[in-house]
């Protein structure tokens, strides 16, 4: 609840202070002493629109505090505060500032820490609820007339929500499944006929450096063929080097036993005839090893150029071929794998549905008994305001199954039909400003028990209503106050009567300067100004009579 507000130089607010405590707070006040600044002011703190309008006239900037002190953080707020990495210790009380400077400009602060404007409104709607002669959010927004009528049944809104998520889950990946196995078939004859062409090559890892090598040895052989002619033609036949050889050592070799010097001589050609062998040899076998084979080469360079081709047309390298046509034979079995996949899928996309829709349709059973209870308890409440004409409804309907969400399958809105015989309609749309705040102290005293902000503010809800009317607002302001915080701005007396705590507003003038002071009235004081509302300008003797017997009869 809201414990301290501070507020500095603010329109006609120099410098105030004030704290509250639980229950029926009011506060009153002559007709333009100021209340609306202690909502403007309060508004900033809760992420409203700063305006340069609202800085003292000669200041130069305006802050505004207030503190709000909780038994437990709410589990939203906690979250919001977390993920805005703002520690809070338990016990210790939530502090909201926001600074604006006269020449434009604001900063906000939550614990001292510097947080956007947007935090603040995050964090509004579980601080403080609102409601005035203009009220366009809180009760009136249909946004959130299912999650009241929720909190009023007790729905189980997070077993739909879990049974939504999981659908969806499902709904996902057989979605999914589905677009995969409707891709692959439309790419299937185009896999068959690349994998066709593959596997008719057949590419084997490392096939290109040995095609390559083998196609370089034979282009050798090709350009050393004619060299290798030559020599052979040099070296073959009767004239050729190594027969002269052999025939000059068989001729020393009769003579070589009749002088020493020829049998050395012998021994040297006989060497020469073993190398010129050996060179022999060695020319063959180079001859055999660079052996031109036309055909060969030809068909070693055809399929180093299928292959690479076939590489150019899919984008890999060579060696990649072989990996290429294993992925394409398993993206064909995964066509055939998919659809059995798909039976699997579609089975527990099913399941999931079936859960989803029978938790939403017993959510929706719960709604419906839930909203004839809550139109029971409204209508007690609407002929002591005195609008016993009024009828109100809460129209639970089917959304189509495109709109179904994680809260469930309907749709809710509170109607009113303020007429005999008139139809029902949004309640916004309807009531007059006095009649709307009726309508939402009723719900608010329907929906008492079932949760809502921090600190709940009405601001002239009692406008235009007097006698047994102001009375019934009053007796039902204190008990939607009890266990919480209320705060009501009046003009009645027989609701201000009711307040635990009466804070009066008071304008005055110092010379040129006019200020807006407010002050916590002990009984005394509260008697004088109940007193000061039941007669006007001259508080009578009878006035304070009757104030007295107001407190004394609360």
């Amino acid at each position: 609840m809201l414990t301290q507000l501070s507020i500095r130089n603010i329109v006609l607010i120099e410098a105030l202070d004030l704290s509250f405590s639980g229950g029926l707070g009011v506060l009153t006040g002559e007709t333009g002493a100021g209340k609306s600044i202690l909502l403007d002011a309060l508004g900033l703190v809760l992420g409203n629109r700063a305006e340069t309008s609202l800085v003292r006239a000669g200041a130069d900037q305006a802050s505004v505090t207030a503190s709000f002190e909780f038994s437990r953080l709410p589990d939203q707020m906690a979250l919001v505060l977390a993920e805005a990495d703002i520690e809070t210790e338990p016990g210790e009380p939530l502090i909201l500032r926001r600074r604006i400077k006269a020449d434009g400009g604001s900063k906000a602060f939550v614990n001292d820490q510097p947080v956007s404007v947007a935090l603040l409104r995050e964090l509004a709607p579980a601080l403080v609820e609102l409601h005035g002669q203009h009220d366009d959010r809180g009760l009136v927004n249909p946004r959130g007339h299912r999650a009241l009528l929720d909190q009023f049944a007790d729905s189980d809104v997070s077993g739909v929500t879990s049974a939504w998520q999981s659908w969806r889950k499902a709904s996902d990946r057989l979605r999914g499944a589905r677009d995969a196995v409707d891709q692959a078939k439309e790419d299937q004859d185009l896999l068959i006929a690349y994998l066709a062409e593959i596997t008719e090559l057949e590419p084997q890892a490392g096939e290109e450096a040995r095609l390559a090598g083998a196609r370089s040895d034979m282009q050798k052989g090709e350009k050393l063929s004619g060299d290798l002619e030559e020599l052979r033609q040099v070296w073959e036949g009767s004239s050729s080097p190594l027969a002269s050889l052999r025939s000059a050592a068989r001729k020393l070799d009769r003579i070589a036993p009749e002088h020493p010097l020829l049998a050395e001589a012998l021994a040297a050609l006989d060497r020469s005839v073993i190398e010129a062998g050996e060179a022999e040899d060695k020319l063959n076998q180079a001859a055999g090893a660079l052996f031109h084979d036309p055909e060969a080469l030809d068909i070693a360079e055809t399929r180093l150029f299928e292959l690479r081709a076939l590489a150019r047309k899919h984008r890999c390298e060579v060696d990649a071929l072989p990996e290429l046509m294993r992925s394409m034979r398993d993206q064909l079995d995964a066509i055939e794998g998919g659809e059995a996949e798909l039976d699997s899928l579609e089975a527990a996309e099913r399941e999931t549905h079936q859960i989803y829709r029978a938790r939403a349709e017993a959510m929706h059973a719960n709604r419906v008994a839930a909203a004839m209870r809550l139109d029971e308890a409204v209508a007690n409440e609407l002929a002591p305001l005195k609008l016993d004409a009024a009828r109100f409804k809460t129209a639970v309907s089917d959304l189509p199954e495109e709109r179904w969400g994680p809260s469930g399958m309907d749709a809710v809105e509170f109607l009113i039909a303020t007429n005999p015989g008139a139809d029902f309609a949004p309640l916004g749309k309807i009531a007059s400003g006095g009649e709307l705040s009726r309508f939402i102290l009723a719900l608010k005293v329907a929906l008492a028990e079932k949760g809502g902000a921090a600190t709940i503010i009405f601001d002239e809800i009692d406008r235009g209503v007097g006698g047994a009317v102001a009375s019934a607002i009053g007796d039902r302001l204190a008990r939607l106050a009890d266990g919480g915080q209320l705060l009501a701005v009046t003009h009645s007396p027989q609701v201000a009567a009711r307040g635990g705590q009466h804070y009066m507003i008071a304008k005055s003038s110092e010379g040129t300067v006019t200020k807006t002071s407010v002050a916590l009235l002990d009984d005394a004081g509260r008697k004088e100004e109940i007193a000061r509302m039941l007669s006007g300008a001259e508080i009578t003797e009878e006035a304070r009579a009757q104030a007295k017997r107001l407190l004394e009869g609360v």
